[in-house]
């Protein structure tokens, strides 16, 4: 076995560390960050330390047989027991110290525990697979590998009732993140359970290895992936959400921008393009541009078109920020038509108190959407079709 799932899961937690670093950095004393970033630290540590290469190379550098089996065991207690901890945590309350506090002494005991029963033990022929199938009946090293499996169950059937159950109480995101850390560590009890149940079977004769070489690393590593993907949605779940939302905006606004581009271009209201930028930053400069192209557009709007095709829509839809919506295209694309004709001057009695109130970010959507289906700026684009044959 290469044990390239195993590194290459170990670097990608490692990976989670480090995004989380700079935050870890500004806020040390934050409980929580603190054990979020243990418990990627500690699961990648898992898998890197259950790879048989590692394994061997421990061994080997060591001098002692099979050294690489208690590092494991103590790396998988101290994993499981730090993603029990961040639940209490998350929940917070009056307890929570006191229950963390306890927690972290008896899984302290296990580990010393592990160590202890390990140097007792006699392991002198090296396993790199099989050590708990084929050490299973050997005195004190049973009871090591008895004692690390249940603490394992343990802390992960502990932490899947309490996460569950949490979920029902809360939505989004975390409500997210619990289900998914609550199916992950439902995965890894299987971990326990089929080496529990090989172990059993070759105290009672039949060997059933099987159990311990090929189905548990894969329920430990489907486990793992599932609960450290639960502990970092209700960290990632917002952002992704506002990264969406922001990009889904600055597409929407497309058809509003695409109609007043003559405007934009030829009298340089356009602000330069950010690069590079995020969603949230290209959002903010389309509805930057939008509003220069209106606030020079402001004295072309016309009060009385757009109250005659407000009162249609909402005759016909009801809905009045979608008969907003349309009365602002059809003067938009009035305006527009206007501009490209060339600039009137002014109607002396459509004063401010004349036209029509401003439009704020969401109705910007709305007009935008309006003129998408609308085909309000179908003139502008045949308009600049036809200049630009023109020209050529």
């Amino acid at each position: 076995m290469s044990g390239l799932i195993n590194y290459v899961s170990c670097g990608v937690l490692w990976l989670g560390v480090a995004v989380r670093a700079p935050d870890l950095v500004r806020h040390w004393r934050d409980p929580i960050l603190r054990v979020i970033c243990a418990v990627m630290a500690l699961a990648s540590f898992c898998f890197f330390l259950g790879a048989p290469p590692t394994v061997g190379a421990i061994n080997r550098v060591s001098g002692i047989p099979n050294l690489a089996a208690p590092l494991t065991y103590a790396s998988i207690t101290a994993y499981s027991a730090m993603s029990l901890v961040l639940i209490v945590y998350w929940q917070g309350g009056s307890s929570g110290r006191r229950i963390v506090r306890c927690l972290m002494s008896v899984y302290s005991v296990v580990l010393v525990g592990i160590a202890a029963l390990f140097a007792l033990g006699d392991t002198p022929l090296e396993r790199r697979t099989d050590f708990d199938t084929y050490y299973a009946a050997t005195p004190f090293t049973a009871e090591m590998i008895v004692l690390y499996l249940l603490a394992h169950l343990t802390a992960v059937v502990t932490t899947a009732l309490w996460s569950l159950r949490w979920a029902r109480e809360v939505h989004g995101w975390l409500r997210a993140g619990l289900l998914t850390m609550g199916a992950g560590t439902v995965i890894g009890a299987g971990y326990s359970v089929s080496k529990l149940t090989a172990v059993v079977a070759r105290w009672c004769g039949p060997d059933w290895s099987a159990l311990d070489t090929e189905l548990s690393p894969g329920l430990a590593g489907l486990g793992a992936l599932l609960t450290v993907t639960g502990i970092l949605i209700p960290w990632a779940g917002p952002g992704l959400t506002a990264w969406f939302l922001s990009w889904r905006t600055y597409v929407r606004l497309a058809p509003l921008e695409r109609e007043l581009d003559d405007v934009l271009a030829h009298r340089n209201l356009r602000l330069p393009r950010p690069r590079p930028s995020s969603p949230a930053t290209l959002l903010m400069w389309r509805q930057t541009s939008i509003h220069n192209a209106l606030g020079y557009l402001d004295e072309l709007f016309n009060r009385d078109l757009y109250e005659q095709t407000h009162d249609a829509a909402l005759r016909a839809t009801g809905d009045q920020e979608r008969a907003q919506a349309a009365g602002w295209a059809a003067i938009i694309a009035a305006a527009m038509r206007q501009e490209r004709n060339g600039r009137p001057i002014p109607d002396s009695s459509q004063g401010a108190d004349r036209r029509p109130p401003a439009p704020d970010a969401s109705a910007l959507v709305r007009i935008a959407d309006a003129l998408s289906v609308s085909g309000a700026g179908a003139d502008a684009r045949a308009h600049r079709g036809a200049a630009t044959r023109g020209a050529a």
